[in-house]
Parts: structure tokens; sequence; C-alpha cells
């Protein structure tokens, strides 16, 4: 397990329930497995953005901000969100449609008693830690072929 750097994010843990916080862990591991694994991401920083786990691609600035949490107005459930005005459970929803269950365009909902698609979420997550850098690229391709910039 990834060793905490936070003692604040490791307070919110130890503070969920059991049988979720070993659900949240093996969420947050993926996340850093997946940064790892993923060219381009760098080291991440774990933090709380209102009073979750979040975990930002701060010294490559490559993604987009992934969070973590679960709520205690619906146990049966724990969610991975996203920034909602990015592209990003759009395209989760269009190539996982039958992995996941969508809240919007803004969490993965993951059901207490279901096992989760792994592979598929690796793809997710390697897909938010580098949302900026493909974005940046589709703006160059923009530019270069000849629009001006807004």
């Amino acid at each position: 397990m990834t060793p905490f750097h936070n003692p604040s994010v490791a307070a919110v843990f130890e503070a969920y329930p059991a049988g979720i916080r070993k659900k949240l862990l093996a969420l947050r591991e993926l996340i850093f497995k997946s940064a790892a694994a993923t060219k381009g991401v760098g080291p991440l920083v774990e933090t709380l953005k209102w009073g979750e786990p979040a975990y930002i691609t701060a010294q490559t600035r490559s993604g987009s901000t992934i969070r973590i949490d679960w709520k205690e107005s619906n146990p049966g459930q724990y969610c991975m969100y996203f920034i909602c005005t990015t592209t990003l459970v759009e395209s989760f929803r269009t190539n996982f449609p039958n992995d996941f269950t969508f809240d919007g365009n803004r969490a993965l909902v993951f059901r207490r008693q279901d096992p989760v698609p792994m592979d598929a979420l690796a793809s997710c997550v390697a897909t938010a830690l580098t949302y900026k850098l493909k974005q940046g690229s589709k703006r160059s391709r923009v530019r270069r072929s000849g629009a001006k910039r807004p």
C-alpha cells in the first residue's frame, strides 16, 4: 500500500467504515499505480478537496483532479469523482457503457457489494491523469491548422 504523506487524508480514511475503507483504499492504490505507469503524469499530490481525498498532478499539471469518497447519506455506494466541466465521464460512458454506473457527468458510482472492473477503471484513471496533455495537443492541432486563438 502507498503510504500516506498527508495526515488529514489518512484521518479521513480512518473515519470510513471498515468495509468501505477497504474499497476506497483499493481505488486509492489504483490511482497511484496508474499514475506511476502512465507516461507524463509524474508524482501525485494527495490532498483533501471539499473534505474528500483528492489526487492532483501538481508537478506536471498533466491531468484533471480525481476525488474518491463515501457518503453516510448513501451508505450502499461510494464514488470516484471527476471535474464535471471536462468530457471525462462522457468518454467513460462511451468506452465502458456496461462496466460502470454513472452520476451525470461527474462520477463513477460503485455499489458496495459489486466487484469493481479494475482494468476498465485503470484506463479511466490514466485518461483523467493525462486529460490536460490531450487537451493541449488538441489546441495545438487547431492552431497549426490555421485557426486563430480564442
